[in-house]
This record gives C-alpha cells, structure tokens and sequence, in this order.
C-alpha cells in the first residue's frame, strides 16, 4: 500500500429507506480515522465529503422502481470522478460511506487504472439485485450487480464505461442474506462466495489464504468494499440491515491484518454505519479499528 491516503467522504442515504446512515462518515471521523492512520505515520488528506442533493417529489415518482435511481447515479458520477483524481496523484482512495450504493461511484473510479480489477466485498448480503430480482427496489442492494454491467444503464455505466469488473475477480465474505435471484446469478456467473458455514467450517484464516491466493494469481490491484453488517449485530449494532449470525470482530481484524500481510489491496471503502442506529458510536469506532488494521497496526 502506498503512504499516502485521501479519504472520501460520501453522506449518502438514498440507496436504502432508513436516515442516518448520511452521518456515518461524520462519525468515522469521530471515532478518529485521521489520527489513528497518522500514527501508523500515512500522509492523510481528507477531502471531506461529496455533495449529494435530496431528490425533489418529481424525481421520487418518476424513480419508483429504482428508488432515488437520479440522485444515487449523480452523486457516484461525482464520487467517481472524485476518485479517480486521487489515484492518478498516486495516492490510496479510502472512501467513507454512506449506504453501500456509493460502491457504484468507487468501482468506476477506481478500475479504469486496473485491467483486471479484483474485489473483497465483504458483507452479509450479496448486492447482486437488479431492479428485476430486488424485493425492495432499493440500490444499495445492487452495486455489485450494477459494477458487473448488470441492470440499470444509469447505474452500470457510471464514469462512461462498463463493466467495471469480471464475474471472477469477485470475492465475497460473510454473505447470510442472499436474495433468490442473487443466488441464482451467483451459480450463473461463478461469483467465488465463503458465506458463513464456509467460514465457521473453515475458519477465517483458511478463508483469507485461499482469497489472497485466488485473487494475486489473476487481479493486478484489489478493492476491499467493507460493509459493517458484514459483521455480527453484537459488534456493529449501528447499521441499517443487521442480520444475524455474521463475522466476530477479532476475525474481522485477522482478515484484515491478513490483507495488510499481502499488499494485495489497492482502495478500500467502508460502508453502512449508520449513528442513530448505534451504541455510543461503536460500530464506528470498529469501522477505524479495522482499518487501523488494514493498515499495519500490530497488537505487539
């Protein structure tokens, strides 16, 4: 990883139907990003946050099967941009999410710099939803689904090209709430998923050595998209779609201690904290604990 990071932040409810979750880069930031990745002595430069607009009633009807579809694609054209900027200074985009739609932005961002672009998406859901298969009509349901060029063109072709990565540069972590349709697609694609049985069966050690190794042989940089109900409810209660039976904390930080190790990981966001959801700010202040982790912090 490089020294250098710029942090990105993205206030952004819209991709899901519960408030809050706008404010969780405000409480990343509370919970100290900035001073716990200085003190592993990274260049920091935080660009703040990126502008999101609230749609007016007029967009909100017209956008009923896709909710917000108007805003949720203007605002990752901007974090795209945002993004990609970064990467060509040559510095490492961390983005602070927001509701995990924000992943659209990211991705376009950061692949146009990589041919073959490998993705962690660590999370207790798929996002693998199209406004055909998704029960909600909700986005931030769909951002895996949308960088992978499927459904909707004011999502998949972000940035101005799509897609944004191959079915099998794909890993996901954690999954326990998959959708029939995402199910099927996953078959379909040959997406690599560990859900849960797979990393209680094998442990996460097992799980990351076989994730670290199937993405070195065929990716040439690697984006981690964390979202925090990826892990258990009893270490980030403060997100909008808990479910239960997730990742402890002390194995999210083995994987991300183990991701450190392999210098696979290129950009990173963390997704999904949601503050008026929490307890006294603690499923931020595990979202820092983690990248603090990500980043070479060392128990001894």
């Amino acid at each position: 990883m490089v020294k250098d990071i710029s942090i990105i932040g993205v206030p952004m409810d819209l991709g899901q139907m519960r408030r809050g979750v706008d404010m969780g880069p405000s409480a990343i930031r509370y919970a100290g990003v900035v001073e716990r990745l200085e003190g592993l002595h990274y260049d920091i430069d935080d660009l703040g946050d990126i502008e999101i607009s609230r749609p007016t009633r007029g967009e909100v009807a017209r956008d009923e099967s896709l909710k917000n579809l108007e805003k949720v694609s203007e605002a990752n054209e901007k974090l795209a941009a945002a993004v990609d900027e970064v990467i060509v200074k040559g510095r490492f985009p961390l983005v602070l999410g927001g509701d995990h739609s924000i992943a659209i932005g990211t991705l376009a961002g950061v692949s146009k710099h990589y041919n073959n672009l490998g993705v962690i998406w660590y999370d207790a859901h798929g996002d693998l939803n199209t406004a055909d298969t998704s029960p909600s009509g909700n986005i931030h349901g769909m951002p895996l689904a949308a960088s992978l060029g499927l459904g909707s063109k004011r999502l998949t072709d972000i940035a101005g090209y799509s897609p944004k990565i191959k079915p099998d540069n794909v890993v996901i972590i954690g999954a326990r709430s998959l959708d029939e349709g995402e199910k099927k697609l996953i078959k379909q694609l040959g997406v690599k998923v560990y859900t849960m049985h797979e990393i209680d069966r094998l442990g996460m050690t097992k799980v990351m050595e076989e994730t670290i190794a199937y993405l070195s042989e065929r990716t040439n940089g690697v984006h981690l998209s964390l979202d925090l109900d990826g892990l258990d409810p009893h270490d980030a209660p403060g997100v909008g779609t808990p479910v239960l039976g997730g990742i402890s904390y002390r194995e999210s930080h083995l994987a991300m201690e183990m991701l450190e190790e392999s210098k696979l990981i290129t950009s990173a966001e963390f997704v999904e904290v949601n503050p008026i959801l929490d307890d006294k700010n603690k499923t931020a202040t595990v979202a820092v604990a983690l990248m603090g982790s990500l980043f070479g912090e060392k128990l001894l």
